[in-house]
């Protein structure tokens, strides 16, 4: 039997021991009466995001979303791993490259490594920070080529560096590392991301640091996440949460597995991961972590953030938008990246309470910094939001915006 076949009448018989009307059950839903009815007929097949709003609302333990194959999978971060372009030098050889390896060939392709190693560290520490701070105002396929040299030039200088500045040299080059993976992942190569946040994670451990590689572990769940997988966002989550690590990255992992239960509607287990997430991530232990910051470094307060994210997925679109709304007015004005990815979760969830203007208002404000900080995983959520708002067509904000909407997700023209 046909999932759509057996979310229908399932639906229907946890609405009718609710004891509700169709008509009580669609003004609750913010959901078209007809739309509905032909859900339950099985005439219609339900969005991940009907599937949830419906589980959320019935109590359903996640029974109903488990019947809705997910259609999130397309969330443009899958490229194949041999996409070209992006990577100046081989990507096999870099992706095949231990620490030692990498080092190798940073001298190979000119990055001369010397004693000068260490007067040379807080230059490109200053250089870390800027393109951080860049990542959100420019297009990452801009800045992949720079970081992904840069990379190699640091773990060069460590190569031939004495003792003393070749642990510093390493850690530096394996944050260069993991930056590049994180702009790889939002230029749409899923591939790359993983193979850069590998070298993070290697690099960092032959500079003596062994938690970086605790840390790869969440940014490849952030990556399972975009694509849909809950299970395995949940499993690498769990598996960074290790007592020995330090308190940041352990409260990092517990939001990310946060994310994982909230995608499958697991509420109980969701808020539970957020309560760790907070209480790891308030610790004094967690604010007094060396620089450069892992994570985040725009958001004042991650896990709030996080539960408003989550809390849309669970199907509570507008205690999301609560949550939302609060907490993105304390984002910096500069960080055009992170408000863009933020935002347009927050229009999303205003949108599925049928404040639809009001979604507009904010997707409108955004759609103008797409092409400054193209996404493939924002995308992801402008496609969700895109779809949401089809259930308006005749508003006219909605009509206003689907120009400027399309733009955003139409195909980059070469």
């Amino acid at each position: 039997m046909s999932t759509t076949l057996r979310f229908g009448p399932e639906l229907r018989r946890l609405r009718q021991e609710a004891g509700l009307t169709l008509t009580e059950f669609s003004a609750a839903l913010n959901y078209d009466k007809g739309h509905l009815s032909k859900v339950e007929r099985g005439e219609r097949s339900a969005s991940p995001e009907l599937a949830r709003r419906c589980d959320t609302f019935l109590c359903a333990n996640g029974e109903l979303q488990r019947l809705v194959v997910r259609a999130e999978t397309d969330s443009g971060t899958g490229e194949a791993l041999d996409t070209p372009g992006l990577w100046p030098v081989g990507r096999r050889a870099v992706l095949s490259a231990g620490a030692g390896a990498l080092t190798d060939l940073a001298l190979k392709l000119g990055g001369q490594a010397s004693s000068a190693a260490a007067p040379l560290l807080p230059s490109f520490r200053a250089q870390f920070d800027q393109l951080r701070k860049l990542g959100q105002s420019t297009a990452p396929k801009v800045l992949l080529p720079l970081l992904e040299t840069q990379t190699l030039t640091v773990a060069g200088l460590a190569a031939d560096a004495p003792s003393v500045a070749r642990a510093p040299a390493l850690l530096l080059a394996s944050r260069f590392a993991e930056f590049t993976g994180w702009m790889a992942q939002e230029a749409g190569d899923s591939g790359a991301a993983l193979g850069w946040t590998g070298e993070a994670a290697e690099l960092a451990r032959a500079g003596g640091d062994s938690h970086l590689g605790s840390y790869a572990l969440v940014r490849r769940a952030l990556v399972t996440l975009y694509g849909g997988d809950a299970a395995g966002t949940v499993s690498l989550a769990r598996r960074a949460q290790s007592g020995e690590l330090p308190p940041r990255i352990r409260g990092l992992a517990a939001q990310r597995e946060a994310q994982g239960h909230a995608l499958v509607g697991d509420e109980r287990a969701c808020l539970r991961s957020l309560d760790r997430a907070r209480e790891l991530l308030d610790s004094d232990d967690a604010r007094s972590d060396a620089e450069p910051v892992i994570g985040t470094i725009h958001v004042s307060d991650p896990a709030a953030m996080t539960t408003g994210w989550c809390l849309h997925d669970l199907g509570r679109p507008k205690a999301a938008a609560e949550v939302l709304d609060r907490e993105c007015r304390r984002l910096p004005s500069h960080a055009l990246r992170t408000r863009a990815r933020y935002g347009f979760r927050r229009s999303l969830a205003h949108a599925a309470s049928g404040e639809v203007e009001r979604a507009c208002t904010i997707a409108g404000e955004l759609l103008g910094v797409m092409p400054a900080v193209p996404s493939a995983t924002v995308n992801s959520d402008i496609r969700r939001l895109a779809r949401e708002l089809s259930r308006f067509r005749s508003n006219r904000a909605v009509r206003d915006l689907q120009p400027a909407l399309a733009r955003v997700l139409a195909p980059a023209q070469d």
